[in-house]
């Protein structure tokens, strides 16, 4: 694919004081993406370059088009040498930014063979050529942000950033995921994120009572997970409004969430490490202040490179903000997964939640939830007053922890994320 020849003699400082790129490059090999920085930095030092490793994070979301990316630099030897498989995998996506391939050794054929299917330039990946690379990126920086100013003013790019009855700039659609009551969920990718995004968006415009409450919480959720850095924490990229609704575009997980997982089976050594993450992740949320409230499989979701991440705070409460924002009284959460004073609506503090990861713990190792009623009230009379569930067999050595979990009276359960987190790891030392 031929490019708009620029003009030789321009400089390259001019190019560095007009533009600052953004740049996907795709390598498993730490020691390339480094150096293929370091070039880019050379050139444009604000610029802004996101590695993506496949046989760590693997293939890219078959809807994903790079629309917040100015050039993408693709190792040939990445996923064991499948460069040339993903470089016809990208032109294949419509409106993908220019490809720059760097090859395994200086091959002519192949480089003829890739810049004939699409690819802008071919480099040598071991001894790259800093000027070449430069007039390359210079070249495909240009040809992208005037491919991208008139796709914008086209009536599909407004098409594409309707979500439901709202317009959302800067992300596009893809697919429906979810609609509640109070919210409407989209798979996106997002311009600024650089990568697919789920989007909330909350239904209703805030008026007031019920209408305005929602509104509150929605805001809420966003400030208590925005202030969390935690890689078990889902990551938030952005809050806004747009058209009088309120929306937040959060970490999308390909794989799913952890319901899928247990109905699979899974390992007492992987649930042990699940817990432990989990634990991690609440120990964070805890320090600052936050009560999650809904733990549930559901809400924990699991990472191409499968660790876990804690999603979902729409019913969280900062231990400081007013109760009047949920109500003296109200029950909220599922019943499955709820502490006994929980299910009660009394007071909660940080054990409220190690109750419900606890109750999550049994139906890893079990596959089978610890009480079943034929009613909600059911289930949570069963929560206060029934005995505790007994692991057999090899699963007895972890029957402590989940005691310690699990027990009616919030005084018998660990004091806090940071014990649980330290009984965990002594538990993990043992002889399976």
């Amino acid at each position: 694919m031929a490019l708009p020849a620029g003009p030789a003699t321009r400089p390259l400082a001019a190019a560095s004081a007009n533009l600052a790129p953004r740049v996907l490059i795709v390598t498993d090999h730490t020691e390339l993406a480094r150096a293929l920085e370091h070039h880019i930095s050379i050139v444009w030092s604000d610029a802004e370059c996101r590695i993506h490793a496949p046989l760590i994070s693997g293939r890219l979301h078959s809807a994903f088009t790079a629309v917040g990316y100015d050039a993408v630099l693709l190792d040939g030897r990445s996923e064991r040498g499948r460069g040339e498989e993903w470089l016809e995998n990208f032109l294949y996506r419509s409106g993908f930014p220019p490809v720059i391939y760097l090859a395994p050794g200086d091959d002519p054929a192949l480089a003829a063979r890739v810049v004939k299917r699409g690819a802008v330039d071919c480099l040598v990946r071991e001894r790259i050529d800093h000027r070449r690379l430069a007039s390359s990126m210079r070249d495909a920086v240009q040809r992208r942000r005037q491919e991208l100013a008139l796709w914008r003013t086209g009536s599909q790019a407004e098409q594409l950033s309707r979500f439901g009855p709202v317009k959302i700039l800067g992300h596009r659609f893809v697919r429906e995921l979810a609609v509640g009551g109070t919210s409407m969920v989209y798979l996106a990718e997002s311009e600024r994120a650089g990568e697919m995004v789920v989007l909330k968006v909350l239904r209703d415009a805030p008026e007031t009572g019920d209408q305005h409450t929602q509104f509150s919480r929605f805001l809420q959720e966003y400030e208590l997970i925005s202030k969390i850095r935690h890689p078990n924490v889902v990551r938030i990229f952005d809050l806004g409004i747009a058209d009088d609704h309120a929306y937040i575009a959060m970490e999308y997980f390909q794989r799913g969430d952890l319901r899928g997982r247990i109905a699979k089976g899974i390992e007492p050594q992987l649930a042990l490490q699940y817990l432990a993450q989990m634990a991690a992740a609440l120990q964070m949320v805890h320090e600052v202040g936050v009560l999650h409230r809904d733990l549930k499989p559901g809400n924990i979701m699991e990472r191409a490179d499968g660790s876990l991440a804690l999603i979902d705070f729409g019913l969280a409460k900062h231990t400081e903000v007013n109760i009047e924002i949920t109500g003296t009284g109200e029950i909220f959460g599922t019943p499955y997964y709820m502490s006994p004073e929980q299910g009660h609506g009394k007071e909660l503090d940080e054990r409220s939640d190690l109750y419900s990861l606890g109750v999550i713990y049994y139906e890893m190792l079990t596959g089978k939830k610890p009480f079943l009623a034929p009613t909600p009230m059911g289930v949570i009379y069963l929560h206060g007053n029934a005995p505790r569930p007994v692991l057999a067999g090899e699963l007895s050595v972890y029957q402590p922890v989940l005691d310690k979990l699990i027990a009616i009276d919030p005084a018998q359960r660990f004091a806090s994320a940071s014990e649980l987190v330290t009984a965990a790891s002594r538990i993990e030392a043992v002889p399976a």
